[in-house]
């Protein structure tokens, strides 16, 4: 197995990743009963060298719901009936979910309203005032 590109700055060594290989349900007649065609890729983020110390703790807080005790994060795939491509959709899966999870939420900056909003604005409270003004004045038709 060869690294995993996650950014152009983030790579997941081979040596990190563990496979572990199952039989796999569904379609396939009695091939799925003697090959071994689906993947079970582990990988434990905060042990990686491939994430800084800034990136392992907030890829950890992002995927704490998906680790297991242990630390692992663990991708399988059984989309198709060979090994050699679940293998590669498992990496795949691992990538799109590492990158993700390191993904930062854009910063907000705030803004104020135009000078021109602010005139309508006022406008409009100035026709509704006159419009409740009428009211209180009796509306004329008495």
């Amino acid at each position: 197995m060869s690294d995993i590109v996650v950014t152009p700055r983030v790579r997941i060594p081979s040596d990190e990743l563990r496979e572990h290989f199952v039989r796999s349900g569904g379609a396939g007649g009695q091939n799925v009963n003697k090959v071994a065609s689906k993947v079970e890729l582990r990988w434990t983020p905060s042990t990686s060298s491939a994430l800084s110390f800034d990136d392992k703790a907030w890829v950890m807080t992002k995927l704490g719901g998906r680790l297991t005790l242990d630390g692992d994060l663990i991708v399988t795939s059984d989309r198709y009936r060979d090994q050699l491509r679940n293998r590669a959709d498992a990496a795949e899966k691992l990538a799109v979910i590492v990158r993700g999870a390191l993904a930062r939420p854009k910063p907000r900056r705030a803004t104020r309203p135009s000078r021109g909003a602010n005139t309508r604005r006022i406008a409009a409270k100035k026709r509704r005032g006159a419009i409740k003004s009428t009211r209180r004045d009796g509306g004329g038709d008495e």
